[in-house]
């Protein structure tokens, strides 16, 4: 057989990872925080590029002196064209019984109100408007003037210990107190580390004890509840049975721990209303974590005919401008070659990142206007309501038309404000259970009613998994025993022999 050369051609096609279009796959899945984080960036990189400060409704001035600009932000129009590389890219709080009627199709309306007039407020929220001259301050700046754990014990700490030496080690000691406010730390090895006699360093970790909130550098929770009833002058031998066995408190094993505390089930029960009265964690009140507000990407509201009203929030989406003048002002000036690529570049780089960001908003509208309309019973009626959907049900939709993969990237991490609270939007995907077709439940709704029914129980009726898929089979959601106990299990719901015995110790029966 002859080995010979040849031409041939070939026809065949290719995707080609621009960094344009890897830029614009990072931008549809931004949460709004990285999308900011990202436009400050590329506002400091490139000169070409500023923040279109004008409210949605206002004329910018310098469309009113002709200068050609190009805007991204919430400013669409249902004419223009969106790039559908992306998409080429992929494929590699209503009441119960509200009788409002309402359309089955969503509502986006491009003119979004900004004027105050929506029965919902979406502006700025949390921001205050303090001035520093008797001006009222903002929730931030008040939250930030809350001492820590740390810093409060250490303010305290020079009352009670006089000593330098010993306030050096009560500073060391303040530094090993965990947030909760428990010193958990092994007290021999201290005392080895810092050279130091343990029974000095006990007497001082006893002195420390005094300090406010009362209750802070216990060594365990019997300890910590003993501080507290000590200071409330409760603490008696009763009560120091009572803390030595606090597991069968925990266990619901009353009676046992009421055998062992040698008293009447009338002083019993007065005892545990005062333990559960007690703080098992006094430094939580300190370092409590910084609330992080959810800023909602898309907004959503009822509109007086009973349609839905869906628009992006102003306050999620950055808007940017392409500032042509001083592009034209500079490039007339530049002195070689390699100035005027450097600015060419800059201006195309600017210009993408406009489109790109149109295309997102424009994408993330359309992918939530069609989850509103498949799940409008949940917005209706409640969460016992929501219809099972897939990614590939709102890719496929008419309106939609995008890959599964797209609708991923563009409900991730994007939250929508609507009557019943603010969701994710991954939130109203949820699989099918308990049959096919039309039969067929949410998982998020059956785990609804799972904690419906268990909510609803007595001490003398606790339903067993088993009770439970009967009571779920006769309300017509059929679905097996492991099913209900994975549901129960992810919900953090205890079984039903630690439920019953939960229940009868906040009921007060004794008699577990």
């Amino acid at each position: 057989m002859a080995v010979t050369q040849r031409l041939e051609l070939r026809q065949s096609q290719t995707l080609v990872m621009t960094p344009q279009l890897r830029q614009a796959i990072q931008l549809l899945q931004y949460s709004s925080l990285e999308l900011n984080t990202f436009v400050d960036q590329q506002l400091v990189e490139n000169p070409l590029l500023e923040r279109d400060e004008t409210q949605a409704g206002e004329a910018d001035p310098r469309e009113a002196e002709g200068a050609a600009s190009e805007a991204s932000g919430d400013d669409y129009s249902e004419g223009e064209a969106v790039p559908d590389s992306l998409d080429q890219l992929a494929s590699g709080e209503f009441s119960e019984d509200s009788d409002r009627p309402l359309d089955s199709e969503p509502v986006y309306d491009d003119n979004s109100p900004s004027d105050g007039e929506s029965s919902l407020d979406w502006g700025h929220r949390g921001a205050g408007s303090g001035d520093g001259e008797g001006g009222e301050r903002s929730i931030e700046e008040a939250a930030d003037e809350t001492p820590d754990l740390r810093s409060h014990l250490l303010q305290q700490m020079p009352v009670e210990i006089s000593a330098p030496a010993e306030r050096m080690i009560a500073a060391y000691l303040i530094d090993q107190v965990d947030p909760s406010g428990y010193l958990t730390i092994d007290m021999a090895a201290l005392a080895d580390q810092l050279g130091l006699p343990e029974e000095r360093l006990e007497a001082l970790r006893l002195r420390l004890q005094c300090l406010e909130p009362t209750g802070v550098f216990a060594r365990d929770l019997a300890e910590c509840l003993a501080l507290q009833l000590k200071e409330r002058n409760r603490f008696d031998p009763c009560m120091a049975a009572l803390l030595e066995n606090l597991a069968l408190l925990a266990e619901g094993k009353l009676a046992q721990l009421r055998a062992l505390c040698q008293v009447d089930e009338e002083d019993f029960a007065e005892m545990l209303a005062e333990i559960r009265a007690l703080d098992p964690k006094p430094g939580l009140q300190f370092d409590l974590p910084a609330a992080e507000a959810i800023i909602p990407d898309v907004l959503m509201r009822a509109r007086p005919d009973g349609s839905w009203l869906i628009e992006l929030n102003p306050d999620a989406m950055p808007r940017l401008l392409v500032n042509r003048n001083y592009y034209a002002a500079v490039v007339s000036r530049c002195r070689d070659r390699a100035e005027r690529n450097y600015l060419t570049e800059q201006l195309g780089a600017a210009s993408w990142l406009v489109k790109s960001l149109h295309q997102r908003a424009t994408t993330i509208i359309k992918v939530a206007s069609e989850i509103v309309r498949q799940q409008e019973d949940f917005f209706r009626k409640g969460v016992a309501h929501m219809r099972p959907l897939t990614l590939r049900d709102v890719a496929m939709a008419e309106e939609v038309s995008l890959h599964e993969s797209t609708v991923s990237r563009v409900t991730a991490n994007k939250y929508i404000a609507t009557p019943r609270g603010i969701f994710e939007l991954k939130y109203f995907f949820s699989t099918a259970v308990g049959g096919e077709g039309e039969d067929a439940h949410a998982a998020e709704s059956i785990r609804h009613r799972i904690r419906s029914l268990i909510d609803a129980e007595t001490t003398d009726q606790i339903l067993s998994d088993d009770a439970l898929v009967k009571q779920l089979r006769q309300e017509g959601i059929a679905v097996a025993r492991r099913t209900v106990a994975k549901y129960r299990e992810t919900m953090r719901i205890p079984s039903s022999v630690e439920r019953r015995r939960l229940k009868a110790a906040r009921n007060g029966d004794l008699r577990t």
